[in-house]
């Protein structure tokens, strides 16, 4: 789990690196806002083309070696950046992280349904989670503050600092892991990969799942890349908004080791519908822009940021017919589908503002997608159910 957590606060801190070093980049290479836009978005598009290949990579490999080169990758993203000269070569960086994330994103699951089971395997997943959003905290809070001061302005030489520390972590993984996840999978899956993908598609439940999980993303990336400049139309400065929108990463830390290790099989479900409903709470609470209203909408958010995917993949890898030896595959669909979510979610949100003028039609149509979520909790509940005679299980 160390090792685990490691790679995942890599993954956050490369994820994040861009965010505070949006003016010395554009500078040092003549970027503008639409070409360091376009930078932003590039490896989530990636993502969503190289998710599913990835998962079936860690299926055929085995945990150990795919997630040691997962981190090569993510580890050689940041150092490509460091030393681009154009746009172009500065977007082909940031694209070998959209190879290398859903290595570690996908097969993390796997890891955890290898190692655990019950309420562990919840626990187990709430603290890897923790990992890219400490990750992306450290790089934001420290970029500008301490690092870019130390390094004389040098924003490539915190890009080798992310480096070096991804490398590191991808070794320690390598050593940590091998006596546990030493052996590939190939003599366990007799049937070829596509047949296995086809037949996860064609179960009403995982198709169920692949949709809440484009929902989530929507929510999440939407809310997270946008939170700042709602509050910031609201009234507060600059500084004051990103203090505020700190809080539900705060409340995510704290949410993800406490609420999925209660998501065992017989109350699943309703913990699931719970974070639907707080995630519609926070999206109708962040319409007040200011006092009770708009921290409980953080707390709100937090809550629901934290462990709506986590309970998701559990979901989803506890379905009937998934098991261990399939959960890279899996896993590598949810993300795939999932990442349409995470790029529709910020840029339809930009779009809406584009044409109201505001954030209220985006924060409306963020109610409705959570809406649908709880819909398809409780479909769900229902396929699950008829898939799975067990008393009890839910």
């Amino acid at each position: 789990m160390a090792g685990l957590w490691l790679l995942y606060a890599s993954f956050g801190l490369v994820a994040a690196s861009l965010a505070p070093l949006v003016l010395p980049i554009q500078n040092d290479l003549a970027m503008s806002y639409a070409a360091m836009g376009s930078v932003m978005g590039a490896w989530q598009l990636v993502y969503i083309f190289s998710a599913v290949p990835c998962g079936i990579l860690i299926d055929r490999l085995g945990p150990r070696p795919a997630l040691f080169i997962g981190a090569l990758l993510i580890g050689l993203s940041a150092l490509g950046r460091s030393v681009a000269v154009d746009y172009w070569s500065f977007l082909a960086a940031v694209m070998l992280f959209g190879l290398g994330g859903p290595i570690v994103s996908s097969g993390a699951p796997k890891v955890v349904a290898e190692l655990f089971s019950g309420s562990q395997r919840g626990l187990a997943m709430g603290i890897y989670m923790t990992g890219p959003a400490i990750g992306g905290v450290v790089c934001l809070t420290l970029t500008n503050s301490w690092l870019l001061p130390l390094l004389h302005g040098d924003w490539r030489g915190v890009m080798v600092l992310w480096a070096l520390i991804t490398l590191l972590a991808g070794g320690l993984w390598w050593l940590v892991a091998g006596h546990l996840l030493n052996k590939g999978q190939t003599d366990q899956i007799p049937k070829p990969q596509l047949h296995i993908m086809r037949e996860l598609l064609a179960s009403p439940a995982v198709k169920v799942v692949l949709l809440m999980s484009v929902g989530v993303f929507m929510y999440n990336h939407g809310l997270s890349n946008w939170l700042p400049e709602i509050l910031r139309s609201g009234g507060m400065t600059p500084t004051r908004a990103g203090y505020w929108a700190a809080i539900p990463t705060l409340v995510g830390i704290l949410g993800s080791l406490l609420i999925p290790r209660l998501a065992t099989p017989q109350r699943r479900y309703y913990i699931l519908l719970g974070l639907c409903a707080a995630a519609l709470g926070a999206s109708l609470l962040l319409l007040c822009h200011e006092g009770l209203p708009l921290v409980s909408g953080l707390i709100l958010q937090g809550i629901a940021r934290s462990s709506m995917m986590t309970v998701l993949i559990l979901t989803l890898v506890e379905l009937p017919g998934i098991g261990d030896q399939r959960a890279g595959v899996a896993s590598g669909l949810f993300f795939s589908a999932a990442e349409v979510g995470g790029v529709l979610g910020p840029l339809g949100m930009g779009l809406i503002y584009d044409q109201s003028g505001g954030f209220e039609m985006s924060l409306a149509g963020l109610s409705v997608v959570t809406v649908l979520m709880m819909l398809g909790t409780v479909y769900l509940a229902r396929l699950t159910r008829r898939d799975t005679p067990r008393p009890g299980v839910d």
